[in-house]
């Protein structure tokens, strides 16, 4: 469905506004060429029957007008054909005149203005009505007729006889503009479809790109377009590079801090005193907050890597194999339920320190079970991008309601009894969020603890 704020609608809506405008002004002015021509042709039959009239009067013996012969076409002499003639002097009675038969008793009786209005050869022709209403288009001159005087002379004819033949040139020059129009939508459609192809594939292969299914752009772009595809490939090159130049900066960063706290952490250790004491404890906060900090950096480099991609199954039984080795003494099983193909948008190492937590956590309060089961990956129709969902659930004793959300706190502990130093939720909750993911904790149909997390997946093509 074209949407109304898409550039081929656009294209479509004002290709389609003009020509519609130039169809319709074309069929109008066609309309009107073919009236004009009709009423040259209408005309020109009028004017032989005037110039018949001219060749045929005479003034007879009591100085009247008179036909020498009569007209051929036999409508004249029909009762209110709707075709006339009348010859009346211009200053005279007008029982000196000769009238069509057709006229009865009635006169044609245009206004001065209608006579006024001539062409080069002195001929008037204007539109009249008799007194059935009909439309008559006339014509009409004066002439001097010998010593008689001036006469004019005036030949009509029924202009409505020709209205089927305007209406059925009017039906199908708009039917014929009708297909017209047609065609021109179709071959607009066609034009702007084929036209926009290019940009649908540089949209299906940045897509591609950023899901991790490409690396750069094609070159095998219209000229119009190869620049901004170039430009496009620069740009991802460039972006790779400085997430390259950001985990060097971050290694060479702790590197250079290590030594300086170790230092100073050996010689707290060698003395005894208070401020020894108060400094190798410093010292042991400055490391862990450079640790978590280097750390951050690190995870937010990669999550702005472009086009990178992990196989969720396969670094999942990668996990399991681990976990179960080192959790052996305890007899703990970890099983993996994921479709093959099923791709992480992200990172590998970011994916493994994020399960791999989780699923630790899930060996260290499980009896005997962990359990890992990956959803099918699922468009949000809110955004229009993939994600998939990863569960760990194990069958230990599970947290209460009241103490899922601190669970996700940064050092937070709820069993002091356990290993660890309470980042490792947290870790997991930091990095699915540079990821625009999310965790959540609820109770595991195994009686345990269930956690759940939401990252962004490859769409499958």
């Amino acid at each position: 469905m074209m949407r109304t704020n898409s550039l081929a609608f656009r294209l479509t809506a004002s290709a389609a506004a003009v020509s519609l405008v130039l169809l319709v002004v074309a069929g109008l002015l066609l309309s009107k060429l073919f009236q004009d021509a009709v009423e040259r042709n209408f005309d020109v039959r009028l004017q032989s029957v005037l110039d018949g009239l001219l060749s045929a009067v005479e003034i007879g013996s009591d100085n009247r007008v008179v036909l020498s012969g009569a007209i051929a076409d036999s409508r004249f002499k029909l009762p209110l054909s709707g075709w006339y003639w009348q010859i009346t002097p211009i200053n005279g009675p007008a029982d000196k005149g000769l009238k069509s038969d057709s006229l009865l008793e009635q006169r044609l009786k245009p206004s001065a203005a209608q006579l006024a209005n001539r062409d080069a050869n002195n001929i008037a022709h204007f539109y009249i009505s008799d007194v059935n209403g009909t439309r008559l288009r006339a014509i009409g001159t004066d002439y001097t007729l010998f010593d008689a005087g001036r006469y004019s002379l005036i030949v009509a004819g029924n202009f409505d006889e020709l209205k089927k033949e305007v209406s059925a040139f009017q039906g199908a020059l708009f039917l014929v503009l009708a297909v017209l129009g047609l065609g021109l939508l179709i071959a607009i459609l066609l034009q702007v479809i084929y036209g926009l192809r290019p940009l649908r594939a540089l949209e299906s292969e940045l897509s591609g790109i950023r899901q991790g299914r490409r690396e750069l752009l094609s070159e095998e772009y219209p000229s119009e377009i190869a620049p901004v595809a170039d430009e496009l490939n620069l740009l991802i090159q460039s972006n790779a590079e400085i997430v390259n130049r950001a985990r060097t900066q971050v290694g060479n960063l702790a590197h250079a801090l290590k030594t300086p706290l170790s230092v100073l952490a050996n010689e707290a250790r060698l003395s005894k005193s208070e401020l020894a004491m108060k400094v190798g404890k410093q010292t042991d906060i400055m490391r862990d907050q450079v640790s978590l900090y280097l750390d951050r950096a690190r995870r937010a480099a990669r999550a702005q890597t472009l086009g990178s991609s992990t196989n969720v199954r396969e670094t999942l039984d990668a996990l399991a194999r681990t976990l179960m080795r080192i959790h052996m003494d305890r007899g703990i099983s970890i099983a993996v339920d994921c479709q093959p193909g099923v791709k992480f948008r992200g990172e590998r190492q970011d994916l493994e320190e994020m399960i791999g937590n989780l699923v630790d956590n899930a060996s260290k309060w499980a009896r005997k079970i962990v359990r890992i089961d990956v959803k099918p990956p699922m468009i949000d129709p809110t955004d229009g991008r993939s994600w998939l969902e990863i569960r760990v659930a194990d069958d230990g004793l599970g947290l209460p309601a009241d103490k899922l959300e601190d669970a996700l706190k940064r050092g937070h502990r709820l069993d002091e009894t356990k290993p660890g130093s309470g980042l490792g939720l947290s870790i997991v909750s930091e990095t699915a969020a540079m990821y625009h993911g999310k965790v959540m904790l609820g109770k595991a149909d195994l009686g345990g603890l269930l956690a759940r997390i939401r990252l962004p997946a490859v769409q499958d093509t």
